[in-house]
C-alpha cells in the first residue's frame, strides 16, 4: 500500500481471500456528510448495491462497527435477530461474518467488511490482523488525503 495509487477492488479481493472468505465490503467515511461510502465490494449481489453505496453510522453491521469503533461479528448472519444486521443483508446469503472499522489513533476512516457462507466465529488473532489491516488502510487514506 506505499504505492500512490491503490486498487481497493484487488486490495479487498485479496483481503478476502487471505481469511477464507468469499463476500467483502469496504466503506470510507466521507466526513463531510458522516455517511460510509462504498469503494470496493466483492460477492455482492447487484440489486443490494444500491442500498450499500452510503451507510449511515448506526446502522447495519458496518455502520454499528464505525459507531461503536469496534468490531461487529455474526456467527451466522441468516439466523441473527439482534437487529444489528439489516433485513437486506441476509439477501448476501453469507452467515459468519464481521465488519471492522478502519481506525488510526482513534480516527475513523471506514469499515472494512468480510464473510464466509457457513457460520463462522473469527478468532481473536483474525478480529486483530484486520484491525491492523484497518489501521493500515486509515494510514494510507490519511497520507494520501485520499478524496471521495
Amino acid at each position: 500500500m506505499n504505492q500512490p495509487a491503490v486498487n481497493w477492488q484487488e486490495a479487498l479481493s485479496d483481503i478476502i481471500s487471505a481469511f477464507g472468505c468469499t463476500t467483502g465490503t469496504l466503506h470510507f467515511l466521507d466526513k463531510s456528510t458522516g455517511l460510509l461510502k462504498l469503494q470496493a465490494h466483492q460477492g455482492l449481489p447487484a440489486f443490494l448495491l444500491p442500498k450499500m453505496s452510503e451507510i449511515p453510522l448506526g446502522k447495519g453491521m458496518a455502520g454499528i462497527a464505525a459507531e461503536r469503533r469496534q468490531p461487529v461479528e455474526m456467527c451466522n448472519l441468516q439466523t441473527d435477530d439482534s437487529g444489528v444486521a439489516r433485513p437486506a443483508a441476509k439477501d448476501t446469503k453469507v452467515e459468519g461474518s464481521i465488519a471492522v472499522p478502519l481506525l488510526l489513533e482513534g480516527e475513523l476512516y471506514g469499515t472494512l467488511g468480510i464473510a464466509k457462507p457457513v457460520p463462522y466465529d473469527f478468532t481473536e488473532k483474525e478480529v486483530a490482523d484486520l484491525m491492523g489491516i484497518g489501521a493500515e488502510i486509515s494510514h494510507f487514506i490519511r497520507s494520501n488525503s485520499v478524496q471521495l
